[in-house]
């Protein structure tokens, strides 16, 4: 799959879990899903992405991402 579409993707979890009042809530849940719902590829894609920049992505995404790295 290619990164634009990891990155699309991810940005519509965010966009969802970016109107959640919580944010650390809201933070955890969209790691929670990515975690659950992505096969281990795309994650590692993902993350590979963030690492080189995260171009394109939601900033809660961004934190996401960083903020639970290690659930993935």
């Amino acid at each position: 799959m290619h990164i634009e579409s990891l990155v699309r993707m991810a940005n519509q979890i965010g966009a969802f879990f970016e109107a959640m009042p919580d944010r650390a809530e809201a933070l955890q849940d969209l790691a929670t899903h990515i975690r659950k719902f992505w096969e281990p590829r795309m994650r590692t894609a993902l993350l590979a992405h963030l690492d080189e920049g995260g171009a394109d992505l939601r900033g809660i995404v961004t934190d996401a991402l960083s903020h639970h790295r290690a659930i993935f």
